[in-house]
Parts: structure tokens; sequence; C-alpha cells
């Protein structure tokens, strides 16, 4: 009977120890996706601000451009 406690003891640390990993893997993966959502943001403002920057006509064009591997 004290084997079998021991071994649920073992199991529980060993649990206890994956789940405090995890929860640090999920944290720091949680803070990269918070930068990442703000670098996406700060692309996005600077695209449409040199957009609109680009005289009306060319401003017009680029959003119909064919890619040169067309």
């Amino acid at each position: 009977m004290d084997t079998r406690l021991i071994e649920l003891e073992i199991k529980a640390a060993y649990q206890e120890d994956l789940l405090t990993t995890l929860n640090t893997i999920i944290a720091n993966q949680q803070q990269q996706i918070d930068r990442l959502e703000k670098t996406c943001s700060l692309l996005n403002e600077k695209l449409h601000t040199v957009v609109m920057q680009q005289p009306e006509d060319s401003a017009a064009d680029l959003s119909y451009e064919i890619p040169p591997h067309y």
C-alpha cells in the first residue's frame, strides 16, 4: 500500500511540474502574440500613412497593380 501511495505522490509531483512548465510556455507565447499584434498594427498604420501620402492617381494605381510574376 505504501508503494502505491508513493507512486501517486510522484505522479502528482510530475503533473504539477508539467503544469507549471506549460503555464510558463503559454505566458511567453501570449507575450510574443501581443508583440506581434502591436507590430502588425504599427505596420498597418505606417502603410496607411505611406499610401495616403501618395498622389491620388498613384494611390489608385497601387490597388490594381499586377504582380511582376503574372
